[in-house]
């Protein structure tokens, strides 16, 4: 996305829908438990979702620090199969943001975690750039630590980002500049006297990014676990207030972040860098995962990377009990929307260029998708 901290400008007028429907008193039949409990199924999914990318992203520091301290092909091709999986969880928590929650309020940690497009040149060498990036910069940066990461993150422009997943990504990867295979950043540039100057540097570097994807995950984790502070509050709220959240995050995730800023964009500019993991090829992983948190959301249910299964009152379920019909319609453009998607074919730079009409048709149909979601919201506050 372009901005951390901005919702989407073409999506103000659904949000605005959503305000107002929030205005109505529930006339719905449905009880007051009944609502409570599908909120606080809600808050039981998101725990779980930021407790596995939590565990995940864990593995993925554990794998850096054994890497780094004894550099190896078979230990670089380590880290980067975590770092995919890292991603799998973590990709589904983005249906829990855009309505002013701990993730992305004005103190959220969501632009020091998952950040993009990313200029890559601000970290470390480019393609005819050897020397480029603060990992060769000694002068003017002559400590990497956390604090010096997260003050730069995003200080002089959107695109630069210091630190979270795709930075990471770019140090693991380096660049893509090929059709057929994502970055091929050689383990070498890890090792003294390997293919890259300021290899203790660069190795530091991907340590402390991702130490500091722990640290935010951590603190998103205290908002939502039993007794934190925004759980409380989110429970707290009426059950219209609940509502009114939950669905602006799914309808702008579906309409304006997902097909909109990672897809259409893409898309329409033809550019690989307006894809969200253009290092690592992962952007097909990426809209999957978007796209099943929003499923995982409406349906209440949340199957952890260990196959246990957190679950209970859906607003799915709510749905089909006050309007079968606009309930079916919601799943009829859940199975549209991942039909569409399962057509376009990996790699995501590709696609864009020699896919568009199968991008174009995912694209619509997640518009069709965030356009049902808001007829459900409202017939839930009514």
């Amino acid at each position: 996305m372009y901005s951390t901290k901005v919702i989407p400008l073409f999506l103000s007028a659904l949000s605005v829908l959503f305000f107002l429907a929030s205005c109505n008193s529930p006339e719905t039949g449905l009880s007051e438990d009944e609502l409570k409990a599908a909120a606080s199924n809600y808050a039981d999914i998101v725990l779980a979702n930021y407790q596995d990318s939590y565990d995940e992203a864990a593995k993925l520091k554990e794998l850096i620090d054994v890497f780094v301290a004894a550099p190896s092909e078979a230990g670089f091709e380590a880290c980067r199969e975590q770092w995919l999986k890292a991603r799998v969880p973590y990709g589904q928590t983005e249906a829990f943001r855009f309505y002013g929650g701990p993730i992305d309020d004005e103190d959220g940690p969501e632009g020091l975690l998952n950040a993009w497009p990313m200029d890559e040149n601000f970290i470390d060498y480019v393609e005819g750039e050897p020397d480029a990036g603060m990992i060769n910069d000694l002068e003017q940066y002559p400590e990497i630590n956390k604090q010096l990461l997260t003050d730069l993150n995003e200080s002089f422009s959107e695109e630069s980002i210091f630190t979270g997943y795709h930075a990471v990504e770019f140090l693991l990867w380096g660049q893509d500049l090929f059709a057929d295979s994502p970055g091929r950043r050689p383990y070498t540039d890890y090792l003294e006297g390997g293919t890259a100057p300021n290899p203790e540097r660069r190795g530091q570097y991907l340590q402390i990014t991702a130490d500091l994807i722990l640290d935010h995950l951590n603190t998103l984790i205290a908002e939502w676990k039993e007794g934190g502070a925004y759980r409380n509050s989110f429970l707290a709220l009426s059950q219209e207030e609940v509502i009114t959240k939950i669905f602006t995050s799914l309808g702008e995730l579906s309409k304006g972040e997902l097909s909109g800023e990672r897809m259409f964009v893409a898309v329409d500019s033809k550019d690989q860098e307006n894809e969200h993991s253009c290092f690592a090829d992962n952007t097909i992983s990426d809209i999957e995962e978007n796209f099943r948190g929003m499923v995982n959301v409406y349906r209440g249910q949340y199957t952890k990377v260990n196959g246990e299964v957190v679950s209970g009152v859906s607003y799915a379920a709510l749905a089909a009990k006050i309007n079968p019909e606009k309930a079916q319609a919601v799943d009829e453009a859940i199975k549209a929307s991942e039909q569409a998607i399962e057509e376009i074919p990996a790699p995501f730079d590709q696609a864009i260029l020699n896919n568009q009409k199968e991008v174009l048709a995912a694209v619509s149909a997640l518009e069709d998708l965030s356009d049902t979601f808001a007829d459900v919201s409202f017939e839930l506050k009514k």
